[in-house]
């Protein structure tokens, strides 16, 4: 009988080798998916482990998980246990001890588990978990002896949690976003209807006036003024009627694009509608105190059905949104031109559209900063330039920046 063929020691080195750099390709490959993971995170992305509809289902997950824990705590199935340790060559003074250790050590387990479920959030979760399983591995070490250690269906378990929890407080603190953003949409309604019986009362007081007028010349042979008189009151009634419209129906507006250059930088815009009277004075509200720059309007475009062409250009962005996961925040990784193009196509030919931002102030600004750097040789330009900015202050110039007309 011939003895069967032995690989050569050289063999074995290289093929470990082999197996070794196998090895740690994986382990580069699974720090950076949990790099991505975490970068992801930083910037607002968030994979849910366990997609459920609201907090109340996930809260209601956690308890079904925390009654598992429990029951498996009661029944004792939490810890493994070797039944055939021994102690002074008595199985029952071994159980007894054994029984004695899976206390503690569950007790360190749970201690642990406590700490990472308070303290997890959606953006460490992973590092929790590596946390409570190395928690877990150190407990069985120590127990090695003895052949005990933390039961794999209560490690589990445990993770689940973990995961629920970071699941269950992204859930809230989307839908307290979402609450808020609600809140901030049923405001601005509010607003423009406001403006559109104020502008209502103003229009008919007007026209009570000009009927109170034309009432008086009625006889006087003055046919020439009350001409005039009755075509300011048609207009009028054309404006009351526009007005009424606008009221009744809630999908006609302004739909938006603008951009601000100073605050997020070239190649973002902003795609929304308003149905206020002024388009212009959302616009503002957009660019208050929160950002250090006002906006740049490159249109402003009234439709009948503005809420549908809002939605459209908001389709034909879709993969270019900035925050993928909150759609409330109208924000588009986008040219204004590539918004014009796309516009163009929905609502048809645009009377004025300003593919270029302004972004006065910024570039103000920087020219200020440049010349600053520039030492004493840049103060004479610094000075002349705010020379320059006095002499111009902001003003708003929608013709300039954005189509603004009345409905038809």
């Amino acid at each position: 009988m011939t003895d069967p063929i032995r690989p050569e020691p050289v063999d074995l080195v290289r093929e470990n080798r082999e197996l070794r750099d196998k090895y740690d390709e994986a382990l580069e490959r699974i720090e950076m998916l949990e790099r991505d993971v975490e970068a992801l995170h930083d910037v607002g992305v968030y994979t849910y482990r366990h997609p459920l509809e609201n907090a109340v289902a996930y809260q209601e997950a956690l308890d079904s998980i925390k009654a598992s824990i429990r029951q498996h705590i009661a029944e004792g199935r939490a810890i493994e246990v070797s039944t055939r340790f021994t102690f002074d060559n008595s199985l029952a003074k071994g159980r007894k001890m054994t029984a004695d250790l899976a206390k503690l050590m569950l007790r360190a387990y749970n201690a642990e588990a406590e700490n990472c479920v308070r303290y997890v959030k959606a953006g460490n979760l992973a590092a929790a978990e590596k946390r409570l399983t190395g928690a877990a591995s150190s407990i069985a070490r120590y127990a090695s002896m003895m052949e005990m250690h933390i039961s794999e269906k209560y490690h589990a378990l445990r993770l689940r949690e973990l995961a629920l929890t970071a699941d269950y407080q992204m859930k809230v603190q989307e839908e307290r976003e979402t609450a808020r953003e609600e809140r901030a949409r049923l405001r601005e309604e509010q607003r423009a209807e406001k403006e559109l019986r104020a502008e209502r009362e103003r229009l008919e007081k007007e026209r009570a006036h000009y009927a109170a007028v034309l009432e008086a010349l009625a006889g006087t042979g003055r046919d020439d003024e009350r001409y005039g008189l009755q075509a300011k009151i048609d207009e009028i009634d054309g404006r009351i009627a526009d007005n009424d419209y606008r009221t009744a129906n809630i999908r006609a507006g302004y739909v938006y694009i603008i951009s601000n250059v100073g605050s997020f930088g070239p190649g973002i815009v902003k795609i929304g509608m308003t149905r206020r009277l002024e388009p212009m004075d959302r616009v503002r509200e957009l660019g208050d105190a929160s950002v250090p720059f006002g906006f740049d309007v490159h249109a402003l475009f009234f439709s009948d059905d503005a809420v549908g062409v809002e939605t459209r250009l908001h389709h034909t962005f879709a993969p270019q949104r900035v925050n993928r996961i909150n759609l409330r925040r109208e924000y588009f990784y986008a040219t204004p031109g590539e918004v014009k193009i796309a516009l163009a196509e929905i609502a048809g030919n645009l009377l004025e559209f300003a593919d270029e931002a302004e972004a006065e102030q910024y570039r103000a600004s920087e020219a200020m900063r440049a010349s600053e750097a520039g030492g004493t040789a840049g103060t004479g330009a610094r000075h002349s330039l705010e020379r320059l900015m006095q002499g111009n202050a902001p003003h708003e110039r929608v013709h300039d920046t954005g189509q603004v007309h009345g409905p038809r």
